[in-house]
């Protein structure tokens, strides 16, 4: 897909200049930078739905460490020492 974008001169020569030292064209060089913000920005959205999650945690603290014991418990249960 073409599409024609505005950049400020010295972003453009910037992007250039990598583009050579890479030797590759200046459109991949544009895709590669769009592709690894758009990737950046989604690992950010899925932390943020996630601290979301546990900030909103119905369990306080000892909830979940006694949680977790019983479920240490559950599974050592039949095991033999």
């Amino acid at each position: 897909m073409k599409t024609a974008i505005s950049l400020p001169d010295t972003l453009y020569k910037d992007a250039e200049k990598i583009a050579v030292s890479m030797g590759i064209p200046r459109s991949q060089l544009f895709a590669k930078a769009l592709e690894e913000f758009i990737k950046h920005h989604k690992k950010e959205a899925i932390t943020e739905r996630l601290n979301a999650l546990y900030d909103n945690s119905y369990m306080n603290d000892g909830e979940i460490d006694n949680a977790g014991l019983e479920a240490i418990r559950k599974l050592t249960q039949n095991d033999t020492w």
